[in-house]
Order: structure tokens, then C-alpha cells, then sequence
């Protein structure tokens, strides 16, 4: 039942809601295209900090600066049991969804799903976010420039969570 569900819930809304638009008066075909427009708009406002935040992680995996930070880190991250293998996918998730996910696919082909290391990446991945992507995305879409505290806020939850994945696996795994 589940997968029939699962299979037509897509179409069904595809269809429904247009259809509640008629129902209502509603200009449907006329709002998407000004939705359209809008997203468009959207974009376009933070296309160039999508550019340079892709660029800044770029640099920082080329340069082997990420990798100098991860030795920088060593002797914290050693004290809290945190293999040396998840620094780069702890360091980049809050910058970047997808670089973050080819690190921790990297660490899982290498050392496998079911090993400590790949568990911990899993977690890790699922339980951080991409706070400067969201902050980048959110902020600029609506032209706000002064962050101020929720940089601070998503850093401190990105580290909470750190912790907690390393903890949590090492208790339950």
C-alpha cells in the first residue's frame, strides 16, 4: 500500500493543486509565471556568493590549506576521539552540501559503511548543516547584509553536533 502510495502522491498534488487554483478563481498559469520570474530574480541575487563561496572551497581543498588545518586540529580532535579522516568533512560541511558529500563518499568507499569512521561520517553528515550556504541563500535572497548572530548560532550548532556524532557513535557502535 505504502508504495503505491509513495508512486502516485507526486502526480496526485501535480494535479490537485492546479485544480484547487481553478476552484478558487485563481490565475494559475498567469502565478506561475510570475513565480517563475521571482525565483529567477532570486538567483540571481545570490548567484555571486554561491561563486565565491564555491571558489573559497575550491582554493582551500587545492591548496592543501584544509589539510593543514586538519593536522592544525589534531592533538583537539585526538583528545576527543574523532578520527583524523572526518576533519575535512567537518570543516567543509558548513560551507558546502555537496563538497561534504564527496568527502564523506570518499571516506566510506575507503574504510566501509559499516566501520566506525563510516558511521561517524554518516552521522556527521546528517547532523550538521550548510550553515554559510543557508546563511548566503536566505540573507542575500532577501538583501539582508548584517548576519549577526546567526553565523555564531549555526557555528555553534555545527560544533555541538560534531561532538555528539563522535560521542554518540563511539557509545552506540
Amino acid at each position: 500500500m505504502m508504495k503505491i502510495i509513495s508512486e502516485w502522491i507526486i502526480p496526485i498534488l501535480v494535479l490537485l493543486i492546479p485544480f484547487y487554483g481553478i476552484i478558487k478563481n485563481v490565475k494559475v498559469y498567469e502565478v506561475f509565471v510570475d513565480g517563475a520570474k521571482e525565483g529567477i530574480s532570486v538567483v540571481i541575487k545570490i548567484f555571486p556568493a554561491l561563486v565565491a563561496m564555491l571558489v573559497a572551497i575550491g582554493v582551500l581543498r587545492a591548496s592543501g590549506a584544509l589539510d593543514l588545518l586538519g593536522e592544525f586540529l589534531m592533538p583537539f580532535t585526538n583528545k576527543i576521539g574523532m578520527p583524523q579522516e572526518l576533519v575535512p568533512l567537518a570543516l567543509i560541511r558548513p560551507l558546502s552540501g555537496s563538497g561534504a558529500l564527496g568527502i564523506a563518499t570518499e571516506i566510506i568507499k575507503t574504510h566501509g559503511a559499516d566501520s566506525l569512521i563510516g558511521k561517524m561520517a554518516s552521522a556527521m553528515y546528517g547532523s550538521t548543516e550548510t550553515t554559510f550556504y543557508v546563511l548566503a541563500v536566505y540573507y542575500g535572497a532577501v538583501g539582508i547584509k548584517k548576519m549577526r548572530h546567526s553565523v555564531i548560532s549555526g557555528i555553534f550548532a555545527d560544533i555541538i553536533a560534531i561532538l555528539s556524532c563522535v560521542f554518540y557513535s563511539r557509545l552506540f557502535f
